[in-house]
């Protein structure tokens, strides 16, 4: 049997074990449009902890950090997962109970733009509408990144056209997150989490073994100017944006820096996961708040692991293979490369269907929370309020399949770097939810005029520093997540002040989510 027939027979295995939890879960998903978009908050810790890492790291953490590592050295990678990893914690031990019975306690809410709009008492809802409206803008870029794993995946594996694996991709996603909902798309993230961890550690294993143990491969770094520094970072020779070879040896010039202003702007990555709706949705969606703190430790101690894992794949695959990827978009490909060069076919298809189980976990969560914010919110919400439980069901499913649409033609180009994409999509959501989620759970003073202008605020200082600063290079090159988030706190703090203080009827519920247990 040829080596890609047993790759091919591996991932497909998985995909329809993944086919059949959606199937699984179809009816109960049917029954109503709260089971379907947040599955009745009946998660256990175990669930709601997997769930929220696999879902949030997505296909970035074996292919897009993987390849920052291979490209650039330790530094980049190093210090964004470091980032994440503080988040990760920070989110969890803080907001992860409050937004769990604050959106109880607010009207029952199901989604974000429902909390926000629930927690302000808006009648007119204008919260609701922009929350709504962000999240469909972001996530149809998050998910096309997720789309472009799937079609590097398969493009480099079979070697077939990128754009036909994409679109079959894509298509295989929808085809099951329209089925199942919340329950089957958090079930699978659980096992899609398993499947990721253990492909990690797999490769991260063959790799040391293949380089000739961690002493050898810490070596082999040093000897590549600022690949194995803190502070230091490589610099690829490039023209054209590819990697020059010389005597069978990939060139570096003179190591760059990496001071202070770039790490507090890496690290910064961290502050995105206050507005992660994906992660948010999660909290919300546990049983009992008393199981949080189960579910933080496992959640903690499966992303330290991960991420470290993930950093030392991409230095080990340029020690390994050094001349193999030579542009950063085709770094992004040393897991794979790794996978298939270390194991027997039928296993590297099962460590394949890592980068799978992450590309899926996450883009059905997307594509989900997307479609919630336009039946629930904007439909139901505002545009039909009368609506049946069972229209907005159908409109969900809708909405899922034109967004999918959309990421699918925002993925056509096959040199997209799935890092750049996603690193963009994390700060829109960092920055436009992120304060105005910390300042709605632990601030009474917010007001309604507060959130609207922070929320629109930090989104539009995203595209801004983006798209208008940022290329001027200096200071300004920082991520544009860091001064958006910034920006949208102080206004948010300044318009709040400046605005009549809330109904008592809103402080009496902010009080209440302080104490109560549900």
């Amino acid at each position: 049997m040829g080596d890609k027939l047993q790759i091919f027979i591996a991932m497909t295995c998985y995909m329809l074990v993944v086919i059949g939890i959606g199937v699984y879960y179809s009816k109960r998903a049917s029954e109503s449009s709260d089971n379907y978009l947040i599955g009745g908050r009946s998660l256990g810790p175990w669930v709601v902890a997997m769930g929220a890492e696999a879902s949030d790291m997505s296909g970035w953490l074996l292919m897009g950090l993987p390849g920052v590592a291979y490209f650039y050295g330790f530094s980049d990678a190093a210090w964004t997962a470091i980032g994440l990893a503080i988040g990760t914690y920070v989110n969890w031990l803080f907001v992860a109970r409050r937004i769990r019975t604050y959106s109880h306690v607010a009207g029952d809410a199901i989604t974000i733009p429902d909390f926000l709009s629930n927690r302000f008492k808006e009648n007119k809802k204008i919260i609701m509408t922009i929350a709504a409206l962000l999240i469909l803008v972001f996530f149809s870029i998050y998910a096309a990144s997720c789309f472009v794993t799937v079609g590097k995946l398969f493009s480099t594996l079979f070697g077939v056209k990128y754009i036909y694996m994409m679109i079959a991709g894509a298509l295989f996603v929808v085809l099951y997150t329209f089925i199942g909902g919340f329950l089957a798309e958090s079930a699978s993230d659980f096992m899609q989490g398993v499947v990721m961890f253990i492909a990690l550690t797999a490769v991260l294993v063959g790799g040391i073994s293949a380089a000739g143990g961690i002493s050898a491969v810490v070596e082999n770094a040093k000897a590549i100017p600022g690949f194995f520094d803190f502070f230091g970072i490589a610099s690829p020779t490039l023209v054209d944006g590819v990697q020059q070879v010389e005597a069978g040896k990939p060139l570096f010039g003179a190591a760059g820096a990496y001071g202070f202003l770039t790490i507090i702007s890496t690290l910064s990555w961290g502050l995105g996961y206050f507005g992660m709706p994906q992660v948010l949705l999660k909290f919300m969606a546990i049983r009992k708040s008393s199981e949080l703190k189960l579910a933080r430790r496992i959640a903690i101690i499966w992303v330290a692991i991960s991420l470290s894992a993930a950093v030392a794949i991409g230095m080990i695959g340029r020690i390994l293979f050094p001349t193999s990827l030579l542009t950063q978009s085709a770094s992004e490909s040393i897991f794979i490369l790794m996978s298939t060069n270390f194991f027997v076919p039928l296993f590297a298809g099962v460590v394949m269907a890592g980068i799978l189980a992450a590309t899926i976990s996450s883009s059905d969560s997307y594509l989900l929370i997307a479609a919630s914010a336009f039946s629930k919110n904007i439909y139901q919400g505002i545009m039909k309020k009368d609506a049946s439980d069972k229209a907005v069901l159908w409109v969900s499913r809708a909405t899922l399949v034109t967004i999918a649409i959309i990421a699918v033609i925002i993925a056509l180009d096959e040199n997209s770097v799935i890092f750049k994409v996603v690193s963009f999509a994390w700060a829109g959501f960092g920055a436009t939810f992120g304060p105005i989620m910390l300042f709605s759970l632990f601030w009474k003073r917010t007001t309604r005029i507060g959130a609207i202008a922070g929320m629109l605020s930090g989104a539009g200082m995203v595209f801004f520093w983006k798209l208008v600063l940022k290329p001027m290079g200096g200071v300004l090159g920082i991520y544009e997540l860091l001064p958006a988030f910034v920006l949208s706190c102080i206004v948010i703090f300044i318009v709040s002040l400046m605005t009549k203080e809330p109904s008592k009827e809103i402080q009496e519920e902010f009080e209440l989510a302080k104490t109560i247990e549900v």
